[in-house]
């Protein structure tokens, strides 16, 4: 299969990440462990998550995603074999959001746990933090990448602006640069990438992963009607695609 290095960061991967939001929420752990198996059988062996997933579940707390993913780490070996990719910085409640330094070292030593590992290959900003400098946020992550717990750092829902800003503030620190972005897009949903994002991100080497890839389900074809809204837990987030 064929593999693309990540930006710069020297990490290779599928064209195809799969997305683990579902875990512990609509996939319960037998299901999730199934869909993983596939995976790994198929060679797609990139995994994205976060720490937030699934903390909207009434009862659930954030990690669900992250817990289920490290069971199946430890049973199945060969975790240098999988890429896995989480998040920092949405609200996991009180003194527990956003990309300062203590929040973001907090924050991986939980995932770490979570995921049954000692390392992250891509640690992601979930969304800006615009309270937080960015050379606060981009020195935390050095920290953690020269303590051998995260390979590559990449950013989530940042503005073409920010981006910049980050990068620049890592030319000029020194400090490690996000080699990738994740922003909305599909074929339904395009402008927000294409018009800024896109061409940015191929000048400066920056790897893109995108999320809602199916556009909440929409481009699946199962919602034909509104009607066909109500027969998954996701059919809202389609209603005005």
């Amino acid at each position: 299969m064929e593999h693309r290095e990540l930006g710069r960061s020297g990490i290779l991967l599928p064209p195809v990440m799969f997305g683990a939001n579902v875990f512990g929420w609509t996939a319960d752990a037998v299901m999730s462990f199934r869909l993983l198996d596939a995976l790994a059988e198929a060679g797609l062996n990139a995994i994205d998550t976060a720490d937030a997933y699934s903390r909207w579940v009434p009862g659930h707390t954030g990690g669900e995603s992250e817990a289920i993913i490290g069971v199946w780490l430890k049973q199945c070996g060969g975790r240098d074999k999988v890429i896995i990719a989480t998040k920092v910085g949405m609200d996991l409640g009180p003194g527990r959001n956003g990309l300062s330094k203590a929040r973001i070292i907090a924050a991986c030593e939980e995932s770490l746990i979570r995921l049954q590992t000692d390392y992250i290959d891509l640690y992601q900003a979930h969304r800006d933090d615009e309270q937080t400098p960015l050379e606060e946020t981009l020195e935390a992550f050095a920290g953690l990448i020269k303590a051998g717990k995260v390979r590559a750092i990449g950013a989530s829902n940042y503005s073409c602006d920010r981006l910049r800003q980050a990068l620049e503030v890592s030319t000029t620190h020194g400090l490690p640069r996000y080699e990738s972005l994740q922003p909305h897009y599909n074929l339904m949903e395009r402008k927000i990438f294409e018009d800024e994002l896109a061409p940015f991100c191929l000048e400066h080497d920056v790897g893109v992963i995108n999320y809602y890839g199916l556009a909440a389900g929409f481009l699946t074809g199962k919602y034909r009607s509104e009607a066909d809204l109500g027969k998954s837990q996701r059919g809202a987030g389609a209603k005005n695609t």
